[in-house]
Parts: C-alpha cells; structure tokens; sequence
C-alpha cells in the first residue's frame, strides 16, 4: 500500500514542484491528485477530506521561503501534514501483557498481511528477544 502511494504521491507533487509560481489553480489540481491517491490506498474519506483541507488552508495562507520555490515549500507543507496524521513520533510496541500478546492483522487478500506478520516476528526476535509464534487464517 504504501509504495503505491509513494510513487503517486510522487508524481503528482513533481508537477508541482517545478512550477516557478503557484497558483489556486495549480493547489487545487494537485490536491485532487493527492486526494485520488490517497483514496486509492483505501485511506478514510473522512481522513483523506480532513487532510486535504489541513494541506489546502496552509498552502493558500503560507508565506514562501525565499530559499525555496513554491513548489517545493508546497511539498514541505504536504509532507509536514502528512507526519502529522500519520504519527509525528515512534510509538515503541507494547507488550506488557501476560503472554501470550495477540496481536489481530486484519485487512484484504493480497494486502500484505503475511509479509508484515514475518517482519514483526522477526522484529520481535532480534529487539525484544521475544519468541514469536504466529497463525495466519
């Protein structure tokens, strides 16, 4: 999911950032690129309209660096809402519970699940020196 959403992310924001100017017009074409995007990666319309506005309302309203042009203070600005919906800290894994902890990965065929419950049990070996045993239906 997330290196699809990289590489759209991508290419939409390099078309912006080789503008010389931004314009309303050219925000507004990009964030619905962005917006497409992120709908696209199963993002939550609600948090996708959220952070659409968020990006919308600093990028009409901020001033530009004079070290960097518009596009790229556009994409400072897309990149910095970006962390903060996603988390802008590391949050360490809990594991405080009587064991076994069970941890539920849920999510559509093809997503990514097995892959992601190898590299936990692999991170739970080697920074917890937690024996991992896991179940995938």
């Amino acid at each position: 999911m997330f290196e699809n959403l990289s590489d759209r992310l991508s290419k939409t924001l390099r078309n912006i950032t080789g503008k010389g100017r931004l314009t309303e017009d050219n925000i507004k074409e990009t964030l619905r690129e962005v917006r497409m995007a992120l709908l696209e990666a199963d993002v939550a319309l609600p948090v996708v309209r959220e952070f659409i506005a968020k990006v919308k309302e600093s990028a009409l309203g901020e001033e530009v660096n004079k070290s960097l042009t518009p596009g790229q203070e556009f994409l400072k600005i897309v990149q910095r809402e970006l962390e903060k919906a996603m988390g802008e800290a590391n949050e360490s894994l809990n594991l405080a519970t009587q064991p076994p902890a069970v941890i539920l990965m849920a999510g559509l065929q093809g997503a990514g699940k097995t892959t992601s419950v190898g590299k936990l049990a692999k991170f739970l070996r080697e920074r917890h020196k937690k024996e991992s045993v896991s179940g995938v239906c």
